[in-house]
């Protein structure tokens, strides 16, 4: 199985809560074609993503590269934030992240982790019913939510706190899965910088 998070969004790069309908900046885009020509012979059967934008242009791109059938699932999204989507990090006076910090509006880390369990279930099914490998697009939380409760990393790894914009992390199973490649972004190496001024955005 093939966990990836998201390209690079213009929210990333301005370092603004996302909003659900955020688009992947330029150097997004390019992140993406780039994952995608990494997994062009890897033997990947289905894509099955977050339907959240970032989420789905990135596993576009992979569509077109590998040529296999996509679905969407809605459990996938990221943690939803509420009244804080929208707001720069720097006008934020507290950690949102913090274990007992409750979004307006938003998702629990108790509810936001109930409804990864109810995704991981239905990813692992889907894996089991796919002649190939599933790559699974989705988001920073979700993948370390996944790390930290359902997959075994190798001796010595830690959960990695940031989850890198394209970054790759390789499980292989059935349960339970046992990762052999960790929030790898290789396949970035030596991709130039692209302006934000390029992006179209207001």
């Amino acid at each position: 199985m093939f966990l990836i998070r998201h390209g690079e969004t213009i929210g990333n790069a301005t370092r603004v809560v996302q909003r659900p309908d955020n688009p992947l900046s330029p150097r997004g885009l390019a992140q993406a074609e780039r994952l995608a020509r990494r997994l062009a012979s890897e033997g990947i059967a289905h894509i099955v993503s977050s339907d959240l934008a970032r989420a789905a242009a990135t596993a576009e791109a992979l569509r077109r590269t590998l040529g296999v059938p996509l679905s969407w699932e809605p459990l996938l999204h990221e943690r939803n934030f509420g009244d804080l989507r929208g707001t720069p990090y720097s006008e934020l006076d507290f950690d949102m992240f913090a274990p007992g910090y409750a979004p307006p509006g938003g998702e629990t880390w108790e509810v936001f982790h109930e409804r990864v369990d109810r995704a991981w279930a239905r990813v692992q099914a889907l894996a089991a019913a796919t002649p190939g490998h599933l790559a699974v697009v989705t988001h920073g939380l979700v993948c370390r939510s996944l790390a930290e409760r359902h997959l075994v990393l190798g001796a010595g790894e830690a959960v990695p706190l940031r989850w890198e914009n394209t970054s790759l992390t390789i499980c292989e199973g059935p349960a339970p899965w046992r990762v052999c490649l960790l929030n790898c972004v290789a396949h970035l190496d030596g991709l130039d910088a692209v302006p934000l001024a390029d992006s179209g955005a207001v």
